[in-house]
């Protein structure tokens, strides 16, 4: 058996995972607070305890545990993350205080992209890619069947730069991607949208829903509303600028888009994207033109592709 922890910034996820990636009990908790590095590393190694536990499984029969962190990880230290309080850490070596396993960490966009790989939209595909949309842009790169993390960054590519000298991003850089196509720079769009078009119905939309998220904007569209549509257009757009020039790069079979906005209607996201991708990627040049796909293993592919993060790597 292994264990798989998906770390968030809101909260923290352990899964009793066997060999096959099948998911047997899973545990939360709240990030909350922590004095440091190693109190964080033994909240962690006592939520995989709690979640073997639960599965009947006792901590001898657990042979690794995978940790996906939302930040720059390298063997076994994290190196720096946004979210959380960490920054060069030696998170493994202060799990095993606790629980005295093989531990590796990865980036949660790779251990995401792993899972799908494995169990998901990229099952059995050799050039695969994952771009999850949230708060930022991640993605996790599926190589020759390998993940590929570079030198212990690759995979940042919301970090890419999609407008000349536009907005400041929080890494430093002025237009990033993420900073136009994330769930945030939707949800951005979405408010300078609504004090533009007082009468539209993105306003009562984020009324019925309590606020404005990354759903309202899709929602709108639905029901006919001409801003809302026009923006979802200008969204694919943005999204569609910084997909193709990845897959003008690394030309992958398939591209998996997941987190919350992956969910929106086929129609007003991944249908503009094909289109997009067909019109202007380099290899339709060639004929093969990488296929636009929802992923399909939502919250749980982090945990999985953490649990067998070590076979993605060797294989």
């Amino acid at each position: 058996m292994r264990i798989g922890i998906d770390v968030g910034g809101t909260n923290l996820k352990a899964g009793l995972v066997d060999e096959e990636g099948n998911i047997l009990t899973v545990c939360r908790t709240p990030v909350g607070r922590f004095t440091d590095g190693q109190d964080f590393a033994k909240v962690l190694a006592e939520l995989a305890l709690k979640a073997a536990a639960q599965g009947g499984v006792r901590p001898g029969k657990i042979i690794g545990v995978g940790i996906g962190i939302p930040g720059a990880v390298r063997e076994g230290q994290v190196l720096y993350t946004c979210n959380l309080p960490l920054r060069d850490v030696p998170l493994a070596d202060w799990f095993r205080e606790t629980l005295d396993v093989p531990v590796r960490l990865g980036n949660d966009a790779d251990c995401a992209a792993v899972g799908e790989a494995l169990r998901g939209a990229g099952r059995g595909i050799r050039n695969f890619l994952l771009v999850t949309l949230g708060t930022g842009i991640g993605a996790g790169l599926i190589l020759d069947g390998k993940l590929h993390t570079g030198c212990g960054m690759a995979g940042e590519v919301g970090h890419m730069v999609t407008h000349f000298g536009g907005r400041l991003c929080t890494c430093g850089r002025k237009g990033c991607w993420e900073q136009y196509a994330s769930a945030t720079g939707l949800i951005r769009r979405t408010e300078e949208e609504m004090e533009a078009f007082p009468r539209s119905l993105l306003h009562t939309v984020a009324r019925e829903n309590g606020a404005v998220d990354g759903r309202t904007t899709f929602q709108a569209a639905e029901r006919g509303d001409p801003a809302a549509v026009h923006l979802c257009r200008e969204y694919a757009e943005e999204l569609g600028c910084g997909l193709v020039n990845l897959i003008n790069l690394l030309h992958p079979e398939r591209v998996a888009i997941g987190g919350g906005v992956a969910a929106a209607p086929e129609s007003l996201l991944l249908q503009p994207l094909r289109e997009i991708v067909t019109r202007e990627s380099y290899a339709r040049h060639g004929g093969v033109i990488p296929a636009v796909v929802r992923a399909q293993m939502g919250n749980d592919a982090g945990i999985v592709g953490a649990a067998l993060l070590d076979r993605a790597v060797r294989e």
